[in-house]
């Protein structure tokens, strides 16, 4: 049965003028030009140092690109957006479109509905903008352990701004970054650790008997701080860990026993 959850924390930008898709391309990860009506496209903007600012799905309709990011991120990014238009034929506005996600089936796409699946990996189902609320059957809560459960990060839940880079939290392996579009804000650096292997850390799903702690406990073993949790839900989370340390016996993170539990679609490094 299909899973439908409004996700009130989410909001939407909306990117018209002539130069939308070449002024966006300029600036994020990804392709925008592959954004069309029924496919989305999963990007980040970067500081020019290469490290994460915010994310967002990028939906095209016939004359608008539309951002859906963190509602709480939406005013950042509509400011540094602004920044860089110059002589852009570009304009940005608030809308008040609706934030869905379905999983475990396809979702009837309704009138002034915009569907298309999750870009980054197919069983994250489908994101959807409504002009108003639909009828849902789950809650964000059932999302966020969904998601959880796939490895897949949440934006400032479980990055960190200026600090995060690409590469640890999966973007390459879950379609966040287009290595043949050419130039971007960031671009060098994120090229740089993917060409010559500098990744030394990753975010990765992490299990426990019991719930768990919250962002920002240290994951320790044997007296070693070895990671920090970020966003969970119960015993299923998401924590930074460092890649030497990944067959570390005996990790803690608070009074809690942690498990690491390494998605199918991460390319890690063996363990010796």
């Amino acid at each position: 049965m299909t899973q439908l959850a409004h996700l009130p924390d989410r909001a939407v930008l909306a990117l018209s003028g002539a130069d939308r898709v070449s002024f966006l391309n300029g600036l994020v990860s990804n392709d925008v030009a592959q954004a069309a009506p029924g496919r989305a496209v999963w990007a980040a903007l970067l500081t020019a140092q290469g490290k994460w600012l915010a994310d967002f799905f990028i939906f095209a309709d016939a004359d608008r690109l539309l951002l859906e990011c963190e509602a709480a991120q939406a005013p950042m990014l509509r400011q540094r957006l602004q920044r860089y238009k110059l002589r852009a034929d570009i304009a940005l506005a608030e809308t008040a479109l609706r934030v869905h996600v379905a999983w475990d089936g396809t979702p009837d796409a309704t009138g002034g509905t915009l569907l298309a699946a999750d870009p980054r990996l197919p069983e994250a189902g489908w994101r959807l903008l409504a002009d108003n609320a639909l009828s849902s059957n789950a809650s964000a809560a059932d999302w966020d352990l969904h998601r959880l459960s796939l490895g897949l990060p949440d934006g400032s839940r479980d990055l960190e701004p200026e600090k995060t880079i690409l590469l640890e939290a999966g973007f390459d392996e879950l379609n966040g970054v287009s290595w043949t579009k050419g130039c971007y804000m960031g671009q060098e650096l994120t090229a740089r650790t993917r060409y010559r292997g500098l990744i030394k850390r990753r975010l990765l799903p992490v299990r426990g008997p019991f719930a768990l702690p919250p962002p920002g406990t240290p994951l320790i073993s044997q007296t070693r701080e070895i990671g920090q949790m970020r966003s969970s839900h119960g015993t299923i989370g998401l924590a930074t860990l460092r890649l030497d340390a990944l067959g570390a016996p005996d990790i803690q993170a608070g009074e809690v026993a942690i498990t690491i539990a390494p998605p199918a679609w991460a390319k890690l490094p063996e363990v010796a």
